[in-house]
């Protein structure tokens, strides 16, 4: 049996708590939060599998792997003591100097014969591991364009518009470009998000790469934050938010001599799509869920998720647990 370290008790600490807390094989969830109240809340709901420790003391004993629900930047403290302490991490990662950092312990964490798995939510994490699973399909891929809508909790929403905020990056032609100008494009999600306005960001794109690193050309997108506030909505003509999330992944390349493309989405509440990402991760380094295969003996370092997992074994366990991409067949018509 194993135990998990949980640090970070928001919307998706929450949902990763719960999901962990539900997988054969780990028999401890300990939450630890820079709210103790909050931590002591979710331990109270997980029941007896749960205990809490103080967010800033030493690793507890007997700890398997780490989930980290915390922004990316203070995810690569928490993956630092993990690596002194021996102990792998999956940690989400949604701004590109959090990802930075994280990627940034790739010698600490390999030569202590760990891994960091960068980037475990929806995008990143989910859709590079639906690109992989994807450019596995074609007999070559070469370009891959990756679109996400929706936040988690307000942490994610404050990535999301800092992202849109910053310079924005592709990979065109093996060189990293910032495209001018920066202008939107019409993406069409399942339902019920739908169309939406998306964007060219830089977060994300490195991993993409890595997942798929014979890519020619790659980028990320993402859709503005929804607005809450009706009146607002209607005066600025933004999407309320209806508590949905999106991704959409479109890979092309090469199959049977002819050029072809594999395009799938994914639409979840977005706690729960990134928390179960990271919950089959954790569970998968922690030595709970051995038919989550990896894709080469376990890797070590700091990896995007994409780069790491086999795709098809971590999406049948994502889609046992209720999370599910569909195939888009044909083209959407308004």
């Amino acid at each position: 049996m194993s135990t998990v370290l949980l640090v970070g008790a928001g919307a998706t600490g929450a949902r990763a708590a719960r999901q962990l807390a539900d997988t054969h094989g780990i028999d401890r969830v300990v939450v630890a939060d820079r709210k103790p109240d909050r931590a002591a809340a979710l331990a109270d709901a997980l029941g007896a599998i749960a205990d809490v420790v103080p967010i800033d003391q030493p690793f507890p004993r007997g700890v398997d792997a780490v989930a980290s629900a915390v922004p990316a930047r203070t995810g690569a403290v928490v993956a630092q003591r993990a690596i002194e302490a021996g102990v792998s991490v999956a940690a989400v990662a949604d701004d590109r100097d959090g990802i930075a950092a994280l990627l940034a312990l790739h010698g600490g964490a390999r030569d202590a014969g760990i891994l960091v798995a960068v980037g475990c939510g929806l995008v990143p994490g989910l859709g590079d591991v639906l690109a992989r699973h994807a450019a596995d399909a074609l007999d070559r891929a070469d370009e891959a364009h990756v679109a996400h809508v929706g936040a988690a909790g307000p942490a994610c929403v404050a990535a999301v518009r800092r992202a849109r905020r910053e310079p924005p990056l592709e990979w065109v032609d093996g060189a990293w470009h910032t495209p001018s100008p920066r202008g939107h494009q019409l993406i069409w999600f399942p339902d019920p998000v739908g169309e939406r306005e998306c964007e060219v960001v830089a977060p994300g794109v490195e991993l993409l790469r890595e997942a798929v690193p014979e890519l020619e050309r790659a980028c990320v997108r993402v859709g503005e934050v929804p607005i809450r506030r009706p009146a607002v909505a209607l005066l600025r003509r933004k999407p309320l938010d209806d508590g949905w999330a999106g991704a959409r992944v479109e890979v092309w390349g090469w199959r049977d001599g002819g050029r072809d493309t594999v395009v799938y989405g994914v639409i979840e509440r977005p706690a729960v799509a990134a928390g179960t990402v990271l919950a089959i991760t954790a569970a998968a380094l922690a030595g709970a869920l051995p038919n989550v295969e990896w894709r080469t003996p376990r890797p070590t370092g700091a990896h995007g998720l994409g780069a790491v997992v086999d795709a098809t074994t971590f999406l049948a366990e994502l889609a046992r647990r209720g999370v599910k991409a569909a195939v888009f067949e044909g083209f959407a018509v308004a």
